[in-house]
């Protein structure tokens, strides 16, 4: 479970992820550091590694359900936790969605995204049929990042990320993933997504109907 205890932090699945060429290059490192980036934090990120960046930001609030797939995904997903809960990036930030490692912090050979989102429930090799979909789509389409780092010391949800909220239950994160024209739908097409919601929805649908152990301690003998 991703949350298997009130008041304390979640089980979480992340996911760090590179690309080498033939050779064992990384893709995602830029040889020799930007003078004039965008941001400062996208320095040492190669052009194919920004694209990458801007394609998982872009598609992220539509994948949810893949990376935080049941009911109790979303107890871990909320502030004051270490969790990510916005569409947030850094360099080397701890709590964002996705963390950049990258020089000056790391070596050239280890630069590489950590996708925070995903939790011990998730299924892996979905997660990273996600993260790999949704980069390889920014680097087709040459997606620019749109949403600002945040630095150390900026709290995810604050006054200073300007990052969407992601989905607050599978039931949101489900109707996202399955709207018309959603990013999912392009990246895994339509008989994957409605399958796949279709198996969301049913559990949304059990959830809705379970009468829970916090709902007879608190109201059994009060209302």
């Amino acid at each position: 479970m991703a949350k298997p205890r009130a008041g304390l932090p979640g089980n979480s699945g992340h996911m760090h992820v590179s690309i080498v060429d033939k050779s064992g290059s990384n893709l995602f490192y830029r040889g020799s550091k930007d003078p004039n980036p965008p941001y400062q934090d996208l320095a040492h990120l190669s052009d194919i590694g920004r694209h990458f960046l801007a394609g998982l930001l872009d598609g992220l609030p539509d994948v949810m359900p893949i990376v935080a797939p049941i009911i109790n995904s979303y107890k871990r997903l909320v502030e004051n936790f270490w969790a990510p809960v916005t569409v947030s990036w850094g360099l080397e930030h701890r709590e964002a969605s996705i963390r950049l490692i990258a020089p000056p912090t790391a070596s050239p050979k280890a630069v590489r995204f950590e996708v925070r989102v995903a939790g011990a429930d998730a299924n892996p090799f979905l997660v990273l049929a996600a993260i790999l979909g949704l980069g390889w789509r920014g680097v087709e389409k040459k997606m620019e990042i749109k949403v600002p780092p945040l630095s150390k010391g900026e709290d995810v949800g604050g006054a200073s990320d300007k990052g969407e909220r992601l989905a607050k239950s599978l039931k949101e994160a489900t109707a996202k993933m399955m709207s018309e024209g959603s990013v999912a739908r392009e990246v895994f097409g339509n008989e994957f997504v409605e399958h796949f919601g279709g198996t969301r929805e049913h559990e949304v649908r059990l959830w809705d109907e379970a009468v829970t152990d916090w709902e007879v301690k608190r109201y059994i003998e009060t209302v």
